[in-house]
């Protein structure tokens, strides 16, 4: 039997860094594998130079709930020395929300991880120091594959949110590919969070063929292409 820990990902600012180089920090608009390890390893008071592999090993499925919006932030830094301050750009997602659920195979696995994530050893983040994790993030422990507890789960969107959708709803679904599957390759396994050695490994990542449908009667849209956008 499966067992799926249900996390609500949700705040007025996230970041989900999968692709940042140099002065670019960019976000994923989905969380990332590495982003919800991280904060796994944080609430148990891992290390950076301490092991992941048992938490990476976690089958993970994302629901996106809202997706929120694109935000541009400029920063600059003047490193020790410099006559100049470099200008790093920093993107984010505002106002998005996602249900993350990790599979284990092991019941005393996922409860332990929610235990943790309630009294968490470090403070917990949606991927940057700036993005506080809300206090409602666990949201329960069920005995059910990742896939079928958010089918099962209801919907964590914002009544704005709501009244800009249409009167039905689907919410996509990507987790991890199971072997053999085809989908889209992510580099964001983490093998060390060593700040001398980060090194992350690959996986496929496959968006579920049929998504979440919600009743919305909060909806007001009747444009067929804003539904169809929003929900991939």
């Amino acid at each position: 039997m499966a067992h799926s820990l249900l996390l609500l990902l949700k705040g007025p600012m996230q970041s989900w860094g999968d692709s940042s180089r140099y002065k670019q920090r960019t976000t994923g608009q989905v969380p990332t594998k590495s982003g919800i390890i991280g904060l796994l390893a944080a609430a148990e008071g891992r290390r950076r130079t301490d092991p992941v592999e048992d938490l990476a090993e976690l089958t993970l499925a994302v629901r996106v709930d809202q997706p929120g919006s694109l935000m541009r932030d400029y920063q600059t830094a003047l490193a020790e020395g410099a006559k100049h301050a470099n200008l790093v750009t920093r993107y984010y997602l505002s106002d998005a929300a996602f249900v993350a659920a990790l599979e284990s195979p092991h019941r005393e696995v996922v409860d332990g991880l929610a235990d943790a994530l309630k009294n968490p050893r470090f403070p917990l983040y949606l991927g940057r120091r700036s993005c506080p994790a809300p206090v409602n993030l666990v949201l329960k422990v069920v005995d059910k594959s990742a896939v079928e507890a958010l089918r099962a789960e209801p919907w964590h969107a914002s009544d704005f949110h709501r009244k800009a959708r249409a009167k039905n709803v689907e919410l996509p679904i990507y987790r991890d590919a199971r072997p053999g599957e085809s989908g889209v390759a992510q580099q964001d396994v983490p093998v060390s969070f060593s700040q001398e050695n980060r090194v992350y490994s690959w996986r496929t990542v496959v968006q579920e063929p049929e998504g979440c449908v919600f009743p919305n009667d909060m909806g007001t849209s009747v444009d067929p292409f804003f539904e169809t956008v929003i929900s991939v």
